[in-house]
């Protein structure tokens, strides 16, 4: 069976303060990066990223840093959405490290992608609430570019 998709978001971004870099903790290397606004596009809904949420990463020995960021989509018609999106980045050793110093990168170079899930109590988008959609990601020096796709 092939997995079939269908364009949600066009564009997603985030906009993040300086990461906080919590160190190396009885479970792995911490970090964490808080979102302070945005703005996403698509052919049904498009509005703000809301400042408040953040990601909280992990980082691994080989480098691949685990994502679990969670924040709030407001629509341009007032509505809200809450988004949990859990991923992943890697890459090689060289083009991590050209991430880290906040190079613009191809994002051909390297995985960024994650699962995203939404809430909300807007009537007319709860269809939201009963899907999985996935995010292709783009990180540029103080932003993360996604767009995402309802996964049919």
């Amino acid at each position: 069976m092939n997995t079939v998709t269908r364009p949600l978001i066009r564009l997603l971004r985030a906009e993040l303060a300086d990461m906080v870099d919590v160190g190396l903790t009885p479970m792995g290397h911490r970090r964490v990066v808080n979102i302070q606004g945005g703005h996403f596009e698509g052919d049904l809904i498009s509005g703000t990223v809301l400042p408040g949420g953040a990601d909280w990463q992990w980082v691994r020995t080989d480098g691949t840093i685990d994502l679990d960021a969670r924040y709030t989509l407001k629509t341009d018609a007032g509505e809200l959405i809450q988004v949990t999106s859990q991923g992943l980045r890697t890459a090689s050793p060289e083009v991590l490290a050209r991430l880290g110093r906040g190079e613009d990168i191809d994002p051909a170079l390297y995985y960024f992608r994650t699962v995203m899930r939404f809430e909300t109590s807007a009537p007319a988008l709860l269809p939201l609430t009963r899907l999985l959609a996935v995010a292709y990601g783009r990180r540029t020096r103080n932003a993360v570019e996604l767009r995402v796709d309802e996964i049919l």
